[in-house]
């Protein structure tokens, strides 16, 4: 069966920010299957920070990764990039609508996100089997724990929310984040750091955006 993990523009900016390019190919040189970003993640990590002196030298880094094919395109799988847009956009509109306060709807994801599980979606009809590495919270936590979302949206608008559980069928998928994959590089002996700096290279992926407790980064490093 043919496997892919859907990076969506989080993770692989936070792989960036931590200057850890060769290590995401040490990683896919290790993964039977390939490592997927859509358009839409694209422009967020390539086309778009191009532009702009400040995020241009990892941009053009990021870029290097799919013309090695590290990264790649949808079409790689013989997906159709309009059933990509057409779903993302779906997506976008039942994610966008599922929770509700003070009578309005409450936006929850952008494109990006939206079209990695469109394309995750996609690929399960045609039989491959594939993860989400995500490190954006709001999107994890749509599809691993709604109520925790609920709750925290709560107290953040100060309002009651309502879910439209009935939709909440729409997004279910296995995710993976930063830390997840940094710790198969440790303890694969991939990444070239001493045994003691594990917890460094964990609070700095969490420091960039990666969503991980203080107990978690501790219990990865018992792992250790």
């Amino acid at each position: 069966m043919e496997k892919a993990i859907i990076f969506d523009a989080s993770t692989l900016i936070n792989f960036a920010m931590n200057g850890l390019f060769e290590e995401i190919r040490k990683l896919k040189s290790i993964f039977r299957g390939k490592f997927l970003i859509t358009e839409q993640v694209k422009k967020e990590i390539i086309d778009h920070p191009l532009k702009v002196k400040r995020f241009q030298l990892e941009a053009i880094r990021i870029q290097e990764l799919l013309y090695d094919k590290i990264l790649e395109m949808p079409s790689s799988l013989s997906v159709n990039e309009k059933e990509v847009t057409e779903k993302t956009q779906r997506i976008l509109k039942t994610a966008n609508s599922l929770f509700i306060g003070d009578g309005k709807e409450i936006h929850l994801i952008d494109d990006g996100e939206a079209s990695c599980l469109a394309l995750k979606n996609i690929l399960n009809k045609k039989g491959v089997e594939s993860i989400l590495a995500i490190d954006e919270r709001t999107m994890r936590l749509l599809i691993e724990d709604p109520g925790n979302l609920k709750s925290l949206l709560e107290r953040k608008l100060h309002v009651k929310i309502k879910i439209k559980k009935e939709n909440l069928s729409s997004f279910k998928a296995k995710v993976i984040r930063s830390i997840e994959l940094a710790y198969v590089l440790w303890k694969r002996r991939l990444i070239k750091l001493r045994d003691d700096v594990l917890g460094a290279l964990l609070y700095s992926l969490k420091y960039n955006g990666a969503s991980v407790s203080e107990d978690e980064i501790n219990e990865i490093k018992k792992l250790g």
